[in-house]
This record gives C-alpha cells, sequence and structure tokens, in this order.
C-alpha cells in the first residue's frame, strides 16, 4: 500500500508538469508574497520610491521521495523556484518600470519565464494610483528522455503511453510563448495597499507541447496597523486569493508583527495547503527573510518519503540615486554688470 501511494504521488508530479489537460498555474507560488507585490502585479512597478532588486528562493515538498516511472528512468524534480526582480520610479514617464524573471522545475517540465512592465501612476486621494502593462514570455523543455521507456507504467487510463504522446516519447521538447498582463494597484504609503491584476489576458497555447497560459486573476491587499499601546509594534495582515481560469482558486492570508520598522516574524495560512512560519529583518538598505511551510495536505503525512515542508529564503536591497542641483553661477567680472 505504501509502495503504492508513493507511485501515485509520481504519477500525480508527473500530471502536473505534463498537464495533460494543457493549461498549468504558471504562476509561482511564494509564501513571502507581500515583499514582492512586482511579481503578483504589474501595477505595482515603482511604487516603493525607491531602486529595489529583489532574490527569492523556494525549495517544495522537501524530503518527499519520488519512484521513476519506469526502471531505468530517472525521477521527476521535486517543484524549485527561482526569482530575480527589479523595479524602480521613472519621474519623466510618470509611473515606474520593472523586471521579473522566473526558473521553476516541476516533474520533467523546466520552465524559464519573464516579464517587462510598466506602471502609469497619478495621486489619487491620500495615496497613489497605478495601472500597469506587462509584457510576459515562457521559454518552456520538457525532458521525455528522463522517462527512460516509450510506455509509462500503471494503469493507462491513468497516465496516457509515450507512444501516444509524441510530446513525452523520450525526447525533449521545447517552445516559446508570449503573453500580456495587466493590473490596478492603489496605496497609502505606511496604511494599506490593493490590487487586482490579470494575468496571461491571450491565453498563449502551444501545440508542440500541449500546453497552454491559465488566465489568472490576482486579488493583493495588506495593511499596517500601529499598536497604540506601544508605537514600536506594528501589525501587518494580508492576504492574496487567486483563480486559475475561474476554476481553481487559492487563497492565503498572513500577518506580521513588526518591531521598530526593522525586525518582523508572523505566520500566514494557505488553504489546504500549509501553515506557515516567517521571519526576518531590515538591516540598513537590506532586508532579508526566511519562511518555513507546514505542509497539511495528504503530502505532509510524517511517514518516510513524504514531505515535511517547503522553505523558502529571501533578499532584497532597495536604493535611490540623487542628483544634487547645481549651484547658480557667480560672475565676478564688472564687465557683466554694464
Amino acid at each position: 500500500m505504501k509502495i503504492k501511494i508513493k507511485k501515485n504521488i509520481s504519477i500525480l508530479l508527473l500530471i502536473l508538469g505534463f498537464s495533460c489537460v494543457g493549461h498549468a498555474q504558471q504562476e509561482i507560488q511564494f509564501t513571502q508574497y507581500m515583499f514582492n507585490r512586482l511579481a503578483v502585479n504589474p501595477g505595482y512597478a515603482g511604487s516603493s520610491g525607491s531602486m529595489c532588486g529583489s532574490l527569492m528562493y523556494r525549495g517544495q515538498w522537501l524530503g518527499l521521495r519520488l519512484d521513476a516511472p519506469t526502471p531505468g528512468a530517472k525521477a521527476g524534480s521535486l517543484p524549485t523556484d527561482f526569482l530575480f526582480s527589479f523595479d524602480s520610479p521613472v519621474k519623466i514617464l510618470h509611473g515606474g518600470l520593472g523586471i521579473t524573471l522566473f526558473s521553476d522545475k516541476i516533474g520533467y517540465n523546466s520552465t524559464v519565464s519573464g516579464a517587462l512592465d510598466y506602471a502609469f501612476r497619478i495621486y489619487w486621494g491620500p495615496g497613489n494610483l497605478s495601472a500597469g502593462i506587462e509584457g510576459n514570455f515562457y521559454s518552456i523543455t520538457r525532458d521525455g528522455g528522463l522517462l527512460g521507456s516509450d510506455d509509462l507504467p500503471g494503469d493507462p487510463t491513468q497516465l496516457p503511453s509515450g507512444s501516444s504522446d509524441p510530446s513525452i516519447n523520450g525526447k525533449e521538447v521545447s517552445d516559446f510563448l508570449i503573453d500580456a498582463s495587466v493590473g490596478v494597484y492603489y496605496q497609502v504609503p505606511g496604511t494599506y495597499y490593493m490590487g487586482i491584476a490579470l494575468k496571461n489576458i491571450f491565453g498563449a497555447h502551444s501545440d508542440q507541447l500541449n500546453f497552454g497560459t491559465s488566465r489568472i486573476l490576482n486579488l493583493l491587499g495588506g495593511y499596517e496597523f500601529i499598536i497604540p499601546s506601544n508605537p514600536s509594534f506594528r501589525l501587518k495582515p494580508s492576504a492574496l486569493i487567486r483563480t486559475a481560469d475561474f476554476s481553481v482558486f487559492q487563497m492565503e492570508a498572513s500577518c506580521l508583527l513588526e518591531y521598530q520598522n526593522r525586525f518582523w516574524g508572523g505566520v500566514s495560512y494557505r488553504f489546504q495547503d500549509a501553515v506557515s512560519i516567517l521571519a526576518g529583518l531590515d538591516w540598513e538598505k537590506m532586508k532579508i527573510g526566511l519562511a518555513y511551510d507546514l505542509t497539511t495536505s495528504k503530502l505532509g503525512v510524517y511517514k518516510t518519503g513524504f514531505s515535511f515542508g517547503s522553505i523558502e529564503a529571501y533578499l532584497r536591497y532597495c536604493f535611490r540615486i540623487i542628483i544634487p542641483p547645481k549651484n547658480p553661477t557667480i560672475y565676478q567680472g564688472t564687465r557683466y554688470l554694464l
């Protein structure tokens, strides 16, 4: 029974990687979403008022043992994600620019994706409102050669054989997709923020990979509350709700407690998936964060070969370039006074 369960998990990851219905949630999942809002909403670009670069790493379902689908084949990769983003306000453009690069591995799929963002910003009420547009690209590689055999294991009603699907017939297949996203973002700095974004509005499709980008709607919001009895402490609740093609929904909510704008810790809950612990610090211009997810789904059963959680690391550096005004030129020759 135990071997059968592990085999089913391997097949499940295989299906996630192959996306047998031709769609998948390309949005990479990060517990520390509140620190890298550019990846969620293109309208955020330049909102911090500084030039900021961020790095994130996520290793998901650590400890989960994957069995190869056929003798001589190699087991697929557990979800492993990297992210780099950079954004800056650009005064001449009345907004900000941003760039985001992702690297994602899951099963037998490897994806390198990126986004270029522009946000137009106006002051509205006590805060500022921005509308953003984003160009997306996806470079996707499926390594069918790792399957070893053209015939996949198990019940053929559960998983198609390699001979019936040329995209997984023992070969490495790649394709390149282009899409676009839009978003609206509003913030009152130091008080609250909210935004809505629609990712992959064209739903690009690859016939070669039998794969398509899902249209994903992101709803993001957060609030900062100063504790009256001790202003050194701030509560920062936030939430992110996602839906892929309005058929799959995901919700996560977090609450951080920050001390003197320097140290923070908190908890997060992802519905039917994980409970997370977050901690970090601000050190001069740098922000460092860590998160650990305790898997609450069936993948997190405490038995040998099952997941004992996911880990995430975050690094952010912000700076400003200030050009001092030129001093007025003083003429000392008397001829200029005539």
